[in-house]
């Protein structure tokens, strides 16, 4: 049986990047993808998402920190352009249930540069924004835009180059620890390694419920609209800034980005069902839903071009589950939760560090993985809080 030291199992963005620190670092590394890379059945493909430091929480504002040092460290390496700065804006109705305090507190506690605007600011500065009263606005410089195709290919691409063996379109059907690691049993073959990294979102829990073990997920069919303005112009990133309404029902969106659409969705739809039951056909009601918030709020975006789906596989506080398995140690769990994609490299760099040195520089306390695994059939009496996520 092939011997490595470190075994991914899942290649969109966490564990591609978890192959490529592996790889930089000269470990013997095998990574597993049960279907064609860049595949469209999670949540890794399509364009642009969302970078920022703007969270209600220090914790997320500190690895936001981390992120962008490890972006650019990527950026250095690959000699790819892959994030670009457009500022942002979250914008939180006064009386909802989230609080532009909470924000402002954990930005100026981490130390990162921001102002508070009031609708009359934010017309003033944007004027293709159209807000109510009542809403107050954080606006934060750093926010921009990573691109998600292409740094997830860079990733494999480098881990590659790096001596990782990436084996796409092979299906991980059980992990079997021993005394000494683990047996990765595939429809391929078996090989053996030392340490597993599971970074298989929405399939997590059917590798790990045979180990009698299970991680509370709700996972759903998302979707993402562009639309495309009259004045596409008015939309440049130049002028036009990543944006996020933080309320009851979340949206977020982008400026133009290599094409003259802008592209904005709802997050978390609950438009609930599994990998199995997916249909990748968008729900007419959530694109009506979204058409209606963006004609009173962005009254010039236009009319909707195309609806591209994607997965959610979210834990019920949102919080990410990073770590090793409290039962076996030699497996460790990346979970992202539905916002994780602007945390890549660092999620990637933070799992390799606990498969090879056993601990990382970077506060995981808040994403343990001993609070978020149940044994098999257990409940899961957290309440449900939805954490200010997107993209």
């Amino acid at each position: 049986m092939k011997q490595f030291d470190v075994a991914v199992v899942g290649m969109g963005a966490l564990g591609s990047a978890a192959a490529y620190h592996l790889a930089r670092r000269g470990v013997s590394v095998v990574a597993f993808e049960q279907f064609e890379l860049g595949h469209v059945r999670g949540a890794s493909h399509d364009t642009s998402r969302i970078i920022r430091t703007s969270y209600g929480a220090p914790q997320y504002v500190r690895l936001a920190q981390s992120s962008y040092r490890d972006w650019a460290e990527l950026e250095a390496t690959t000699g790819e352009q892959l994030t670009v700065i457009t500022g942002g804006l979250v914008f939180i109705p006064i009386g909802g249930p989230f609080s532009a305090r909470d924000f402002v507190d954990s930005l100026n506690e981490v130390g990162i540069p921001h102002e508070l605007l009031s609708p009359a600011q934010v017309h003033e500065r944007w004027p293709q924004f159209s807000l109510p009263d009542g809403v107050e606005t954080i606006y934060t410089p750093d926010s921009g835009i990573t691109h998600a195709a292409r740094s997830v290919a860079a990733l494999q691409m480098h881990a590659r180059m790096n001596g990782a063996v990436i084996r796409d379109r092979t299906p991980v059907l059980s992990l079997d620890p021993d005394s000494d690691g683990v047996v990765v049993r595939s429809d391929k073959g078996d090989i053996h390694a030392g340490k597993v990294i599971l970074a298989t979102d929405a399939w997590t829990n059917a590798l790990l419920e045979p180990l009698g073990a299970s991680i509370p997920l709700i996972t759903m069919q998302e979707q993402v609209t562009y639309f495309k303005p009259q004045d596409a112009g008015a939309y440049d990133r130049e002028r036009f800034p990543v944006w996020i309404w933080e309320d009851t029902h979340c949206f977020y969106g982008f400026p133009t980005y290599g094409e003259p659409t802008i592209k904005a969705a709802r997050d978390r739809s609950d438009n609930l069902m599994t990998p199995e039951e997916r249909t990748f056909v968008p729900s007419p009601e959530l694109l009506q839903q979204l058409e209606e918030f963006m004609n009173a709020t962005i009254p010039g975006s236009g009319e909707p071009l195309r609806t591209v789906t994607c997965q959610y596989a979210i834990t019920p506080d949102r919080n990410f589950v990073l770590g090793p398995l409290p039962e076996h140690p030699d497996i460790l769990v990346g979970l992202g939760a539905g916002h994780a994609f602007k945390f890549t490299p660092t999620i990637g760099r933070i799992l390799a560090e606990l498969a090879v040195d056993g601990e990382t520089s970077d506060d995981i306390s808040t994403f343990s993985v001993q609070a978020a695994v149940h044994p098999t059939g257990g409940v899961d009496s957290r309440p449900v809080i939805v954490e200010q996520s997107l993209s």
